[in-house]
């Protein structure tokens, strides 16, 4: 149970990673922000990094984004490890039958 809930964990953390690093590269990179695909992306990103929005001060916009919300998907990816590390920790370990 500890492990699949593991597992669940380092997922979801990928996941949320993913979807912050693809906002990141759609505005990078000047996706039309008109579209509806680029606008869900860049809304779902701009949730999930609120803490670290405009946690650098940086005066060029792209560079700007890039490194807040790159902090804030390495964020979700350490701390979901750490996690899924500890619930996996949780799992009795199978001892091996002496023959």
């Amino acid at each position: 149970m500890a492990l699949t809930l593991a597992r669940l964990v380092r997922t979801l953390a990928g996941l949320i990673a993913l979807v912050i690093v693809a906002a990141i590269v759609l505005f990078v990179l000047g996706a039309n922000a008109g579209n509806d695909i680029v606008r869900a992306i860049h809304d779902a990103g701009a949730w999930l990094v609120g803490p670290f929005k405009n946690l650098f001060s940086i005066h060029k916009p792209k560079v700007a984004m890039a490194v807040n919300w790159g902090l804030a998907a390495l964020a979700y990816l350490v701390v979901g490890h750490l996690i899924a590390s500890l619930l996996a920790r949780m799992t009795p370990r199978r001892r091996a039958l002496a023959a």
